[in-house]
């Protein structure tokens, strides 16, 4: 497995190792030893799959109490995957960082507990897979608006199809609860 850094520490960009041959390919998704010497330690109480549509933009979303870690990736179709430092005090906070998710390519994603995260639908329907390392909590769910002028997230859509939640998401600054930085 190949480990990418990202601008912002601590979010990274996964490169499983894939054999391939006349049958297909096989793919090692998870491992508990490989993953914890990338940082990635558990554990993960939840799976989560999501199938969505073209121009669909799910997010930005975090929880806090209860914050979660994610370990996120596509089965099948691409998306544009954003995470957020949304802690409050962290050198980082309100800095952003995207990449191209797709079965294609096969990246993961490791989003830590304490950014906001979000993707858009590029391809016509795309599976979402993610492992969480807390429960979803209903009472902690947050958001931030996927277009908050501050943010100056460059998505690749004008007109996303969002939830009426995440459509009343407000920006950054105007949200009444965030985590904070632990240093």
């Amino acid at each position: 497995m190949k480990v990418l850094t990202t601008e912002l520490p601590g979010v990274l960009v996964l490169e499983p190792r894939a054999f391939e041959d006349a049958r297909g390919s096989f793919m090692e998704v998870f491992h508990t030893g490989r993953y914890a010497e990338a940082g990635i330690s558990g554990p993960f109480v939840q799976d989560n799959l999501s199938r969505s549509v073209k121009g669909a933009l799910r997010g930005l979303h975090f929880q806090e109490p209860h914050g979660q870690g994610k370990l996120v990736q596509v089965l099948a179709g691409s998306v544009y995957d954003v995470a957020v430092d949304v802690r409050r005090g962290s050198p980082t906070f309100g800095r952003w960082t995207a990449v191209e998710l797709s079965a294609e390519n096969r990246r993961q994603l490791w989003v830590p507990p304490g950014f906001a995260h979000g993707f858009c639908v590029l391809s016509e329907r795309a599976d979402f897979f993610y492992k969480c390392t807390d429960f979803y909590s209903p009472t902690s769910e947050r958001s931030i608006a996927w277009n908050d002028p501050a943010l100056a997230i460059p998505w690749p859509l004008s007109a996303p199809l969002l939830s009426p939640k995440d459509a009343a998401a407000p920006c950054l600054k105007d949200a009444p609860v965030l985590p904070v930085f632990m240093g």
